[in-house]
């Protein structure tokens, strides 16, 4: 059997396993994290845990998570990033999975706002925070480490899959997250942060920039933001954007324009 890899211990009772998926829109990969009992003196094949994103079906990655006694796992969004790997990790597990949304439950209930899970010896907490998507979800653990999936990333900024979701939900969610305690951040992409409050401000700032850019390109063009497109936007507020990227900028500028003709 080919050599397995072994998760990184970043803080006590957290492992961080991060999938062999790079790209543009994944950064690095995408990041699966094992959760345990912070007491646990290692976190050894055969630990009880709760896993949060099985990411994609990559089965060296998956079979690196099924070293360990998976007691649930948590997606944290729809994208088959987060999900792919749902189905051959429960062949490979046996674990139910948890989701906001049915279709990617296994035996196991949605995912509840403010419910509280208690298992393999941690306590998280289900916070429901829309705007990457409708049924994005993040996680506090012992109330003092937070797990955003892909509502806040480790670098850059993430995108907003208008209609589905919206930059109205999408502050609000981050308000709500700066609301909590300051706290470490593990993003589902991209490196850990030693604290919440000052990337979940800068967040909050880059949006607002955006759209005071979106307004001027509006006011350059002459239109309102209900008699834009995307396409017109695109390069007078993407100026050197990635063109493996402009379908994801369009989205968020069709969530942006829907925000400003609906707060006008």
């Amino acid at each position: 059997m080919a050599h397995l890899s072994s998760p990184t211990v970043i803080a006590p009772g957290i492992g961080l396993l991060t999938a062999d998926n790079p790209s543009e829109m994944t950064l690095d990969g995408t990041n699966s994290y094992l959760l345990f009992e912070p007491g646990s003196p290692a976190l050894a094949p055969g630990t009880p845990v709760v896993l949060i994103d099985p990411g994609p079906e990559l089965e060296a990655h998956l079979q690196a998570l099924a070293q360990f006694d998976i007691q649930l796992v948590l997606v944290t969004h729809r994208h088959a990033d987060h999900t792919g790997g749902i189905d051959r990790l429960r062949q490979l597990a046996g674990a139910p999975v948890r989701a906001k949304l049915a279709e990617f439950c296994r035996d196991a209930p949605v995912l509840e706002d403010h419910e509280v899970i208690s298992l393999a010896g941690v306590d998280i907490q289900v916070l429901s925070t829309p705007g990457h998507t409708s049924d994005s979800v993040c996680f506090t653990v012992q109330d003092s480490h937070l797990f955003t999936g892909d509502t806040v990333l480790g670098r850059g900024t993430t995108i907003l899959e208008h209609p589905d979701g919206t930059l109205s939900d999408y502050l609000a969610s981050l308000n709500r997250l700066l609301d909590l305690p300051d706290m470490p951040l593990h993003p589902a992409h991209g490196q850990q942060h030693g604290t919440s409050h000052q990337l979940l401000r800068a967040y909050l700032e880059h949006r607002e920039s955006r759209l005071d850019q979106v307004r001027a390109a509006l006011q350059k063009l002459g239109k309102a933001g209900a008699d834009a497109t995307p396409a017109e936007l695109l390069e007078l507020v993407y100026p050197d954007l990635d063109p493996r990227l402009a379908g994801a900028a369009s989205r968020s500028l069709e969530a942006q324009l829907h925000y400003l003709a609906s707060n006008r």
